[in-house]
C-alpha cells in the first residue's frame, strides 16, 4: 500500500503546476538568507517553520517535483505513524484500515503532492498522539519529550495545531489521574505545557497580532471561507453543526454519497468506545476522538476559524480516520461470519476507489487534468508570442504564476500588502501590470475598474493582455460577458483553469 500511495503521489507531484499558493510559497522562501526568510513568512497567514524548511531546500533544486518532495515524505511517514497508532489503541485490522485512508483519501493525495504546511503538520500531531500514548503507559520520559517536541513543530506550522493542543492537553490530563502515572511525569507534562504556551505567545507578538492589525484574516473570513463561519442572524446554529460536519467528511472523501458514510462509520466507531463495557481508557479515547470537533466548531460559531469542507479543517482527518477505522472494525457483518474482515477491506477498497475515479470536491480546487504542466507550457509558449511591447494584466495569484513560469522564477511583487494600486514590474521585455487589490483573485465587480487603471498605467501604443490562472472557473459564463465589455472580445484557453485575453480600449 505504501508504495501505491508514494507511486499516486509523486506523479501528481510530477505532472501539475504550481498553483498560486504553491508559488507564493516559493517566493517567499526564496529569499538570499535564512533571515530574510523568516522576516518574509510573517507576511503570510501561517507559522514561519515551512516557509525556512523550503528555504534550505530549495536551495538544493527549483522544480515542482524536487520542492514537492519533502510533503510526499512527509504524508508517507504520516500515513504509516496513523497506521502505528490506531492499531497501539484499537488493534491491527483498524490500523490497516487507517493505513488504507491516510494513503488513498483524495484530499489527503491531493494536499501531500503539493507545497503546503498540511502533510508536515498531520506528520507531527500523529506522531505526537502515538509518543504521548506510549509516554504515559510506560511512564517514559523520552517518549513524552519526543510527544511535545512533536506538538511544538506543529504549533509553528500551522495554526490549527493550537486547536490540536488544546484537545491533546485535556487528553493528556484525563491520562495522568489515573493511578500509575508517576509525579516526575506529571512534572514534565507541566513544564512541557507551560514550553508550548510560550511559543503560542512568541507566535502571537512576532506574526498573528500584525496579520490581525493588518486585515488578512478578515479579509479571507470574508470571502471564499465566508459559508465555513456561521453568520448570526443569517444561520441557524444546528442546521450549521449538520450542514458543516457533513460537508467536511465530503471534503475527506471527495465524495457526497461516500462521505456520509465516512461520517456514519465515525460516530458508530466512537459510540462504540462511550458503550458502559468499555474500558475508561476507551471512553478517554472517545473524548479525544470528539474534542477537536467540538473546539472547531466552537471557534466557527465564535468567527474565529473556519469550519467545514476546505483544507483548513484538514487536521481533523486524523480524528476522522481513527473513529471511521475503529468503527469499521467493530461493525458486525453476521452475513459474512468468518469472512468479515475480508469483507470489510473490499468495502473500503471499493469506496477509496469510487471516491478516486468519480471525485466531487469541495471548495475551490483545480483538477489535475486542468492542473496539467503541458497546459501551462501551451500558455507560456503564447504569452511568448505576443510582442515585447505588449502589457500583461494579471492579479496577484496569477502574478505569481507568470513570475515562476514565464519571468525566469522571478517576480517583484510585495507579500502581505493590498492596496488599490497597480504595481508594475519589467519581466523580460514585457511589462507587467498586477492589482494589488487582494492576495486572492480578481472578483468580478473589480475586473472594470482594474482594466481601466491598467490603460492608465500603460503607454497608447501597447497592447494589454489579461493573464489569469489559478481557482478561475467558477462563474464562467459571468466571467465571459464582464470580460467582453471589458474589451476582450476573445478569451484563449488552455484548460479551466488558465485564460489569456487581449483587451482593445
Amino acid at each position: 500500500m505504501l508504495c501505491a500511495g508514494a507511486a499516486v503521489r509523486l506523479y501528481l507531484a510530477w505532472r501539475t503546476f504550481l498553483n498560486p499558493d504553491e508559488a507564493l510559497h516559493y517566493f517567499v522562501a526564496a529569499q538570499p538568507s535564512f533571515a530574510a526568510a523568516y522576516k518574509a513568512s510573517l507576511t503570510m497567514a501561517h507559522p514561519p517553520l515551512m516557509i525556512l524548511l523550503l528555504h534550505a531546500w530549495s536551495a538544493l533544486g527549483t522544480s515542482e517535483l524536487f520542492m514537492r518532495l519533502p510533503f510526499v515524505a512527509a504524508s508517507l511517514l504520516f500515513a504509516w505513524v496513523m497506521f502505528l497508532w490506531t492499531r497501539h489503541i484499537a488493534g491491527e485490522t483498524a490500523g490497516t484500515f487507517a493505513l488504507a485512508l491516510c494513503l488513498f483519501l483524495p484530499s489527503l493525495i491531493s494536499l501531500s503532492a503539493e507545497i503546503r504546511q498540511y502533510s508536515l503538520l498531520l506528520l507531527f500531531c500523529a506522531a505526537c498522539l502515538y509518543w504521548l500514548d506510549l509516554g504515559i503507559e510506560q511512564n517514559s520520559m523520552p517518549w513524552i519529550a519526543a510527544s511535545f517536541g512533536a506538538v511544538y513543530l506543529a504549533l509553528l506550522t500551522h495554526y490549527s495545531a493550537l486547536i490540536f493542543a488544546a484537545a491533546v492537553g485535556i487528553y493528556g490530563l484525563i491520562l495522568l489521574a489515573r493511578p500509575g502515572a508517576t509525579a516526575r511525569l506529571r512534572a514534565a507534562w507541566a513544564l512541557g505545557q507551560t514550553v508550548a504556551l510560550t511559543i503560542c505567545g512568541l507566535l502571537f507578538e512576532s506574526q498573528i497580532a500584525a496579520l490581525r492589525r493588518s486585515g488578512v484574516p478578515s479579509e479571507i473570513a470574508g470571502t471564499w471561507l465566508r459559508s465555513s463561519i456561521f453568520q448570526a442572524g443569517q444561520d441557524h446554529l444546528f442546521p450549521f453543526i449538520a450542514s458543516k460536519t457533513t460537508r467536511l467528511f465530503r471534503y475527506f472523501f471527495a465524495h457526497g454519497t461516500i462521505g456520509i458514510l465516512g461520517l456514519l462509520l465515525f460516530l458508530y466507531g466512537v459510540s462504540t468506545l462511550l458503550r458502559r463495557s468499555s474500558p475508561r481508557s476507551n471512553r478517554a479515547l472517545a473524548l479525544l476522538l470528539l474534542l477537536p470537533f467540538l473546539i472547531m466548531l466552537t471557534t466557527a460559531v465564535t468567527g474565529s476559524y473556519p469550519y467545514g469542507g476546505t483544507r483548513h479543517d484538514v487536521l481533523l482527518v486524523i480524528f476522522a480516520v481513527a473513529g471511521i477505522a475503529i468503527g469499521l472494525d467493530r461493525l458486525n457483518l453476521r452475513a459474512f461470519r468468518s469472512r468479515s474482515r475480508g469483507a470489510k477491506c473490499v468495502v473500503l477498497a471499493a469506496g477509496l476507489l469510487v471516491c478516486n475515479a468519480f471525485p466531487s470536491p469541495t471548495g475551490p480546487t483545480i483538477r489535475p487534468r486542468n492542473q496539467s504542466r503541458d497546459l501551462m507550457s501551451e500558455a507560456i509558449a503564447f504569452v511568448h508570442s505576443l510582442p515585447s511591447d505588449s502589457a500583461l494584466l494579471t492579479d496577484y495569484q496569477s502574478g505569481l504564476a507568470l513570475g515562476y513560469y514565464f519571468c525566469g522564477k522571478h517576480a517583484d511583487l510585495p507579500f502581505g500588502q493590498n492596496s488599490d494600486q497597480i504595481l508594475r514590474w519589467q519581466c523580460g521585455k514585457h511589462t507587467v501590470l498586477t492589482s494589488l487589490r487582494s492576495q486572492q483573485a480578481l472578483n468580478l465587480p473589480n475586473l472594470l475598474p482594474t482594466v481601466q487603471q491598467s490603460w492608465n498605467a500603460s503607454p497608447q501604443e501597447q497592447a494589454l493582455w489579461l493573464f489569469q490562472t489559478g481557482w478561475i472557473e467558477d462563474k464562467k459564463q459571468e466571467w465571459l460577458g464582464t470580460l467582453q465589455d471589458s474589451g476582450c472580445a476573445a478569451a484563449h484557453y488552455f484548460g479551466p483553469n488558465i485564460r489569456i485575453c487581449q483587451i482593445t480600449r
